[in-house]
């Protein structure tokens, strides 16, 4: 009988050490569950907060450029003098090479990027297209200054000899190049697009007669619609926000001109050269640099939400 009662104390003991133990790793759990949200919020607002930074940043100072040359002034002004004795800063000219180099960039990239985003999902096989789609974008991994030279001491050399007047610096050259540099987005986003529109919608396309070429174009394409415009607008904002190519290809020449041929400067590459040590801090030249960089980040901004009211507004559900 004693040594009955012992057992007994002894498993009360340690039933009682498991529940306190239970309790305690309960405890635990309670707190961690309590902690990882707010841990997770942090980390998911670090994003949030260093856009409000830069937006900080960028107002600040483009204010006080603001104080000294007019707002309007300097939106509608054609002419970019910042280094010299009477300068003058209008940014037109940067804007016009901007949206120019986009353009042509664009004019590259549009039709070489849907057609092999249609080849890859209409048309290759599966092994092809696991092959080719890594291939194609290798593109993307390739440095943007290595697109630079290339664009300089390759394409500028080839389209001079086709067309002696272009300037040995242009507009052209890196607009080209940096349509080739944004393929492999274009192609990808649109490809996925494609991808997933369902098998149902070709086949009922081709049972009703229609040609595997008709069934891409009048069904398959007009369904992954909103992806190919999202992809397109992404590619324009890329384009607008590129800075190597552009410094390195484009020239420094600050001209508002329209001729493709004629060296250009793109906000980017305006911000290039005066954070390069030509201007000293607290210089109208030296907030300038803040004013244009406010005007590059509206820009995008704009693109940003433009891509994402395409996808909102043209999106299919199946």
């Amino acid at each position: 009988m004693p040594t009955n009662s012992g057992n007994h104390k002894q498993n009360a003991v340690n039933v009682r050490e498991m529940i306190e133990e239970k309790r305690s790793s309960r405890s635990i759990s309670n707190i961690t569950e309590k902690l990882i949200p707010t841990i997770l919020f942090i980390i998911a607002s670090i994003s949030i907060l260093t856009t409000i930074g830069i937006i900080y940043t960028l107002l600040s100072e483009a204010i006080e450029f603001f104080k000294i040359v007019p707002i309007w002034e300097f939106f509608t002004g054609t002419v970019l003098k910042p280094l010299s004795q009477n300068p003058e800063f209008g940014v037109l000219p940067l804007i016009n090479g901007t949206i120019i180099s986009s353009l042509i960039a664009m004019l590259v990239a549009g039709p070489i990027g849907i057609m092999s985003a249609v080849y890859l999902s209409e048309y290759a096989s599966d092994k092809v297209r696991r092959i080719l789609k890594p291939l194609l974008e290798v593109l993307a991994g390739i440095p943007t200054i290595v697109y630079g030279f290339f664009a300089f001491t390759f394409v500028t050399p080839i389209i001079r000899s086709i067309f002696p007047e272009v300037g040995a610096t242009n507009i052209l050259s890196p607009g080209i190049v940096m349509g080739i540099m944004i393929i492999p987005m274009i192609a990808s986003l649109s490809e996925d697009a494609m991808t997933s529109v369902p098998n149902a919608m070709r086949e009922g396309s081709l049972a009703m007669g229609a040609t595997k070429l008709e069934t891409t174009f009048k069904v398959v394409i007009p369904a992954a619609f909103s992806g190919i415009i999202a992809s397109f607008v992404l590619g324009i904002s890329r384009a607008i926000g590129e800075t190597m190519i552009v410094t390195i290809a484009s020239g420094s020449s600050k001209n508002f001109t329209f001729d493709i041929t004629q060296s250009m400067q793109t906000m980017t590459a305006y911000i290039v050269e005066v954070s390069g040590g030509e201007a000293a801090a607290g210089t109208t030249i030296y907030y300038s640099l803040y004013a244009v960089a406010l005007t590059l980040f509206v820009f995008t901004l704009i693109m940003n939400l433009l891509a994402r009211y395409v996808s909102r507004k043209f999106r299919e559900e199946y």
